[in-house]
């Protein structure tokens, strides 16, 4: 078998699905390995590095048209499918729910397509989970940023100039990047508040020292994936009106509200900004899927009534260094859970949860009912 790894098409995002600190994981396996040219590039990996640990330095066309398991962490052009050969995978980050046609193209010229994005949330794919490893970084990076542009400290200060006061965070969502958002303004000495609409994380946000916010939304939960169950629209209303009034008292405000699959619902609007103080800051995590904050752009600050409006697409991506090890154990994982030595191919056992529910396309059949 022929393990190929493409390197980002995308200029904003240097992530890789390769790692030195990962390879031999996969040279183990017995495969031949190849990348494509400065597939390492965004993280400061030379090809000369992975050539040196094994591994086979190629064009991009030559990885697609060759590649027995291609991995990428972006959806593939129309053109780049039609010179894979049949019965080929592509395992990696395809966004499916924007990319039909890429789905049904597959189908039709019998390419396998694995998405990572639908790795099950069960303890064995734990290991192999993508979106809960960016997600973590991402909440990591997006206070570093927001921390950035705020013209106060984070910490409190005891000085002989007087006591500067610590900055008050306010984190909505508590999934993997709320935690570490929480977390990290914790580490940063932010006095932190957070909310959900699932009360099951109240006791998480405690363990890290921030206080929970309550709003009462009458029944929530969340799904067997657990994700937040999306609200009504009375119950977004009445979440909005109570978050506003934590928003005020805080310096820094940062969302993490998205449903896979969906718009994410907006949390925080025009009135509630204006009532927040001029020199704080939203950081929107939400902006790539529509943004929770009104007036939220990718990759631009937006300044209303003096207030910082942030968002950062491929947030991960800001550190990709770590987003890289990572992604390319989430990969590497994935690759070793179905990999079948003696026969040098994957074993597509459909009968197993994660190929169930990550596979999309197999022998020029689409797999998962969602896209059917």
């Amino acid at each position: 078998m022929i393990i190929t790894a493409l390197k980002s098409n995308n200029d904003l995002d240097k992530r890789s699905p390769l790692h030195m600190e990962t390879v031999r994981s996969l040279i183990d396996l017995g495969a031949e390995i190849w990348f494509e040219e400065d597939v390492g590039h965004g993280i400061n990996i030379s090809n000369e590095e992975f050539v040196q640990a094994g591994l086979k330095k190629h064009t991009r066309e030559e990885c697609l048209k060759n590649g027995d398991l291609i991995l990428t962490i972006q959806a593939l052009s129309s053109d780049e499918l039609n010179i894979i050969k049949p019965h080929s995978t592509i395992l990696g980050m395809v966004n499916p729910f924007s990319n039909s046609q890429l789905i049904n193209l597959c189908a039709e010229l019998k390419i396998n397509l694995v998405s990572m994005e639908f790795i099950p949330r069960i303890t064995r794919a734990q290991k192999m989970d993508v979106l809960s490893s960016q997600a973590n970084l991402a909440g990591y990076v997006a206070v570093i940023e927001s921390a950035r542009n705020l013209s106060t400290g984070l910490p409190m200060m005891m000085t002989a100039a007087g006591t500067l006061k610590p900055a008050k965070v306010f984190v909505i969502g508590v999934g993997v990047a709320g935690l570490q958002a929480i977390a990290t303004a914790k580490r940063l000495g932010a006095r932190v508040e957070a909310f959900d609409t699932r009360d099951v994380v109240e006791e998480q946000v405690n363990s890290l020292g921030a206080k929970f916010v309550k709003i009462d939304l009458g029944e929530t939960g969340q799904t067997e994936q657990g994700y937040a169950k999306e609200l009504t629209d009375e119950q977004i209303s009445y979440q909005k009106e109570l978050q506003s009034k934590v928003c005020e008292r805080s310096d820094i405000v940062i969302t993490t509200a998205q449903l896979f699959g969906r718009p994410a619902p907006l949390l925080i609007d025009n009135k509630t900004i204006d009532k927040m103080k001029p020199g704080s800051v939203i950081f929107d995590m939400a902006v790539e899927s529509g943004g929770n904050v009104e007036g939220s752009k990718p990759d631009e600050i937006v300044k209303r009534n003096g207030v910082k409006i942030i968002g950062i697409s491929n947030l991960a991506s800001q550190v990709a260094g770590h987003a890289s090890l990572a992604l390319s154990n989430n990969f590497n994982n994935w690759i070793k859970d179905f990999y079948d030595a003696d026969n040098s191919k994957i074993n597509f056992d459909f009968e197993d949860e994660i190929i169930k529910s990550s596979v999309l396309v197999f022998d020029g059949n689409i797999k998962n009912e969602r896209f059917h």
